[in-house]
């Protein structure tokens, strides 16, 4: 006899469910509003449906046999995994996996405080977050969302601007001891300088600096000097310890200008041309979840630029 299930089997199952849960067919007659009778029977049909006893039914009390605990094991989880589903369906949750890729400094420092909210508002959402450099070039089918610094040029995707960065030039006030004043651009000739040689695609080792002093009209310091770093946060880290002058990012400096572990020698802030954006495949916002984190992150960086 075939032992495919079948919908009396189903319901059956439902009732065996109930049935191993309570220990009892009174009590689960009771859950189910039925007589004894009927849910003994119903059991009784199922296992001559399955072809194994369930129960021992003992004189004053059932117990699960072996077959019976493993199938009682199942059922319990297959009900589960229904009624969650349906709830989420039924309240508009979103599940699964979603995989962002993010330029390290801004994942580093803005987007890891940020997460948290991510994770409270979306708790089914598993992001899988990959940290890599604007100058790697981004692949189709690596990620769903892309958190990148560049032009706003992505042949074959699509973007939604975040926020264009400006920089400016930052340093540890200790560093200023025993040194010649830093008022104006030339006195960082007197200065170790601070390099982000992945500053963003194409750009080399010193492109930042240079890229800034020819902003404020100065030509006269060498930049092509002092100590490199592969990442914008690991400078800034370097100049709050001391070792000297770097370029930091308005989109990432948090409190370190609040609390006087850094300063900013030189008044205003360059813009690079450069803005991060969030990078996607033609028709990934149709999925649900993908659409979900991108405007989050995307109402996250109009709160961020509000301040």
């Amino acid at each position: 006899m075939s032992r495919t299930l079948h919908a009396q089997t189903h319901a059956w199952l439902k009732v065996f469910a109930i049935s191993a849960r309570h220990l009892s067919f009174t009590r689960a007659a009771e859950e189910l509003h039925v007589t004894t009778g009927a849910v003994s029977q119903q059991i009784k049909q199922l296992e001559a449906r399955l072809g194994f006893k369930l129960f021992r039914r003992l004189p004053r009390r059932l117990e699960l046999t072996d077959e019976g605990q493993r199938l009682a094991a199942v059922v319990d989880q297959a009900y589960d995994a229904v009624g969650m589903e349906v709830r989420r369906l039924r309240t508009g949750v979103m599940s699964g996996v979603l995989r962002l890729r993010c330029v390290p400094s801004f994942l580093a420092k803005w987007l890891m405080p940020r997460l948290t909210r991510l994770q409270a508002r979306f708790p089914d959402i598993e992001l899988h977050v990959a940290s890599e450099d604007s100058n790697l070039s981004l692949r189709e089918g690596e990620f769903e969302l892309a958190i990148d610094l560049n032009d706003g040029r992505y042949p074959g995707f699509q973007i939604t601007p975040l926020m264009d960065e400006e920089i400016f030039a930052v340093c540890s006030p200790q560093l200023l001891r025993r040194r010649p004043p830093l008022v104006r651009p030339e006195d960082l000739g007197y200065y170790p300088l601070l390099h982000d040689v992945t500053a963003w695609r194409g750009s080399h080792d010193y492109a930042e600096w240079e890229h800034y002093l020819h902003a404020l009209g100065d030509e006269s310091v060498n930049v092509r000097r002092g100590y490199t770093f592969n990442r914008n946060h690991l400078t800034v880290e370097a100049a709050i310890a001391g070792m000297g002058v770097a370029i930091a990012r308005r989109t990432l400096i948090t409190d370190e200008l609040d609390t006087g572990a850094l300063i900013a020698p030189f008044a205003g802030t360059v813009a690079t041309g450069k803005r991060y954006g969030l990078v996607y495949n033609p028709g990934a916002l149709d999925d649900r979840r993908v659409r979900a984190v991108h405007d989050w992150i995307v109402e996250e960086a109009t709160r961020n630029s509000g301040h």
